[in-house]
């Protein structure tokens, strides 16, 4: 992994306010990847929003962790059926181009 796709996390907690006893407790419930290099611990970049929808969930609405894990786990559901909704409309309408009048 290359470091510049790679943000440490004391560096994210000062920018967004946040503890690392947070982001312990969401690696705890397995919501994030922490890399640790040379003794220091790093998010992927490509993390941040997540990390930021859960932000808001806990500190802003006032959920706790254990809703945190369930709303997050329901919108990737969510986002995964969309998908699939997708994929059988795009079948849907190859088929019917093929349908005998």
């Amino acid at each position: 992994m290359k470091p510049q796709h790679l943000i440490s996390i004391q560096q994210f907690c000062e920018h967004y306010g946040v503890t690392e006893a947070f982001m312990n407790q969401l690696l705890s419930y397995e919501l994030i990847k922490i890399i640790i290099t040379d003794d220091i611990h790093f998010i992927e970049i490509t993390q941040i929003n997540e990390v930021e929808k859960m932000i808001r969930l806990y500190y802003d609405l006032n959920i706790n962790l254990e809703g945190v894990d369930v709303i997050y786990n329901l919108l990737n559901q969510v986002d995964a059926l969309k998908k699939e909704i997708t994929t059988l409309q795009n079948k849907i309408r190859f088929y019917e181009h093929f349908k005998i009048s």
